[in-house]
């Protein structure tokens, strides 16, 4: 039979595919399997796509099947994994742990578009979760949808799922509304705008489905910081600890039921004797911060509790309980899925590089693969008004919480580079009238409470400023060769 690629997205920390039994705050999750209410139905679309593959083509090749779990704001800093026992168990006990796992912009639309087209945002141009920002709009639907992942896999024909949360604009009637559907998926049940966990409604192969609030069938599982993180009172009003305390109690609870989901999708994979020829992918798009330098809960931030990422994966010769500590990209999931496929990667535009033989090589192979440094970046999103709410504030400014705690701003624009290989650094620009800097050693401070810039050696920051222009220029092959 053909092999199957699955695509799920959920709401919650894991796939905005299915999500759970248990309320949640601002959890979301995108998985590969689609949006359904329970784990059996997860199986028996599991299994409906899988024979789907062996219909379409049972003269092909053997391939091996690809799933790949993408939650939302699912942390790995503040103890994002601590529910999931089932899901380390059975994908990161079974496989690989990638203990450096990194997006490279942290926030939703622009790291779901370098996860598709495995490009840096200054290259797929996905700057936030607006249409103006270009976050599924009729530019990215011209330009970029034809490149990504999927399209490659298509036309080796390997049989397509798509299901749950998209990027944050799909449906909307800018974006061309539900008739929209992406390029190289054979089945597409997306979800239409934002994650919502009730009375939302999904793209089923471009026909809307709208779904109410029934559970068993609708439930969709010094000079310091920047002046942003300068503004929350410190320390925070009891109100705001309260919601905050409440806010990670659930999510966590929303954890639990995505891992019994990962669980009933692994079982159903073993029951049709699939299990030994799938490769399972289990990540999310970004980190989250709840209350972290009195902060309420978002991402956007360059720190490690926003960048840092969940990965683990299983599959076909790749040996269980491995930890591997190179650090990897969440552009590089695509270059990894097509590697998988056997497409021939230099025919391929894309930033990042495939991680595969870090996973199947021995040991001594392995380095060759290892990146020194890498980009991370993000364009700040503000209103061009006041929040009748904050006056005081003024215009630039979003996502503001009660007590006027902002959470972006226009000028939340930077640029850095992350290393680990000879040094454990950190080196921020931002774009804004301060120009200000960011340095942090996080060998020393990993918690990144001290900005070292007036303390280091200004060698040190020229060489990082060198390597910050030549990442924010690069593109393909030149993004993967930077020294």
């Amino acid at each position: 039979m053909p092999a199957c690629v699955l695509l799920f997205a959920t709401r919650t920390g894991l796939t905005a595919f299915l999500q759970t039994d248990r309320q949640t705050d601002r959890l979301r999750v995108w998985s590969a399997v689609g949006l359904m209410a329970s784990a059996r139905v997860v199986s028996t679309c599991l299994f409906v796509a899988l024979l789907t593959c062996t219909l379409r083509c049972s003269q092909c090749v053997k391939l091996s099947n690809i799933i790949l779990i993408l939650t939302d704001d699912q942390d790995v800093e503040m103890g994002g994994m601590t529910p999931m026992k089932k899901t380390k168990a059975l994908i990161g006990d079974a496989g690989v742990t990638f203990s450096n796992a990194f997006t490279v912009t942290p926030l939703c639309c622009p790291s779901r578009s370098s996860i598709l087209t495995g490009k840096y945002p200054h290259n797929h141009l996905v700057r936030n979760n607006s249409i103006s920002g270009n976050c599924s709009s009729t530019t990215w639907q011209k330009e970029a949808e034809p490149f990504a992942f999927p399209v490659y896999l298509s036309k080796l024909r390997y049989q397509t799922f798509y299901g749950g949360k998209y990027l944050n604009q799909y449906g909307s009637k800018d974006a061309g509304g539900v008739g929209h559907v992406p390029p190289g998926w054979d089945q597409w049940h997306a979800l239409v705008g934002n994650s919502k966990y009730y009375n939302y409604t999904l793209s089923a192969n471009g026909k809307e489905e709208k779904h109410g609030d029934n559970y068993e069938k609708d439930y969709l599982t010094d000079l310091g910081k920047h002046w942003l993180l300068r503004q929350p009172a410190n320390p925070m009003p009891n109100s705001s600890v309260e919601y905050l305390d409440n806010a990670y109690r659930r999510r966590w609870q929303t954890l639990l039921s995505v891992d019994d989901m990962v669980e009933q999708l692994i079982k159903k994979l073993d029951s049709i004797k699939e299990l030994s020829n799938t490769y399972i992918f289990y990540t999310s798009d970004h980190g989250y911060h709840t209350g972290q330098f009195s902060l309420p809960i978002d991402k956007r931030q360059l720190y490690e509790f926003d960048i840092r990422i969940p990965l683990l994966v299983r599959g076909p010769g790749i040996k269980p309980k491995l930890t591997l500590q190179s650090p990897v990209l969440n552009i590089d999931l695509s270059m990894t899925i097509l590697d998988i496929a056997g497409v021939n990667l230099s025919t391929v535009n894309m930033d990042g590089q495939s991680f595969l033989p870090q996973m199947v090589s021995a040991p001594s192979l392995r380095n060759g693969t290892e990146r020194p440094f890498f980009l991370v970046e993000y364009t700040g999103e503000g209103h061009s008004s006041e929040d009748p709410s904050c006056p005081k504030l003024g215009p630039g400014l979003a996502e503001c919480f009660p007590d006027c705690v902002c959470e972006d701003a226009f000028n939340n624009t930077y640029a850095c580079v992350r290393t680990l290989k000879d040094a454990n650094l950190q080196y921020c620009e931002f774009a804004d009238n301060e120009s200000f800097v960011e340095v942090y050693n996080l060998t020393s401070d990993p918690h990144q409470l001290e900005n070292i810039v007036k303390k280091v050696d200004p060698a040190l920051l020229q060489i990082m400023n060198q390597r910050l222009i030549k990442l924010e220029s690069c593109t393909g092959d030149s993004c993967r060769n930077v020294k």
